[in-house]
């Protein structure tokens, strides 16, 4: 049950952060993800079999230290923007700041829910949120594409050598899945470790606890 559990709130917070970059884009004036119908939070249109079910079940289900998977892209039009400087930055970043956010609302509810009177099984529940949204969170900020920290980071960077990165990511792109796997293969062995570390340590401290 917990595993199961585990694995719906990681396909509701991807989805979360998909239906972020939608809003945030819209905000900005593009209005492709609201008359494409994916600015809700209604699962059934942003579902992606192999990155919303078939690889957050196989992550869940074998342990891995990893917890990652994609929903459909929210569609936006980045020349739609209002602010073409840091437009596209804003729309990346708003679903790790979603996911960020919805860790700490959760995590602030672990911290101090016994003294509401909050029961063993809703403060697990909200645990198991905050952790998955902080890991979710940070590791969409990781400067690879397609994540979103690549974008930040091309988008802040000035012409001549966002343009550079732009080249760099089609090329990525081009290749597909294939650069996803060599990715997560490359970051379980090497970084996997020390990055669960880190997102443990901070939920420590947004708990208050000694882990």
């Amino acid at each position: 049950m917990e595993i199961f559990l585990s694995l719906v709130v990681l396909v509701l917070s991807i989805i979360a952060h998909e239906v972020a970059h939608g809003y945030a884009a819209n905000s900005l004036g593009d209005p492709t993800a609201r008359l494409a119908g994916r600015l809700t939070l209604n699962p059934i249109p942003h579902v992606d079999l192999m990155g919303s079910i078939i690889l957050p079940a196989l992550l869940v289900f074998t342990s891995s230290p990893i917890l990652f998977g994609w929903a459909k892209p929210v569609p936006y039009n980045p020349y739609n923007l209002r602010n073409q400087r840091w437009g596209e930055a804003f729309v990346a970043v708003a679903g790790s700041a979603t996911n960020i956010l919805l860790a700490i609302i959760f995590g602030l509810i672990v911290r101090f829910g016994g003294a509401i009177g909050l029961d063993e099984a809703a403060l697990s529940l909200a645990a198991t949120i905050a952790f998955i949204n902080l890991f979710l969170g940070l590791f969409n900020l990781i400067p690879f594409p397609p994540l979103d920290g690549f974008t930040v980071l091309r988008a802040g960077l000035p012409w001549h050598l966002s343009s550079g990165l732009s080249r760099i990511e089609q090329q990525v792109r081009a290749a597909g899945i294939l650069s996803l796997v060599i990715f997560l293969i490359v970051f379980s062995y090497v970084f996997a470790g020390p990055f669960f570390n880190f997102v443990r340590w901070l939920f420590g401290l947004l708990i208050g606890s000694g882990i």
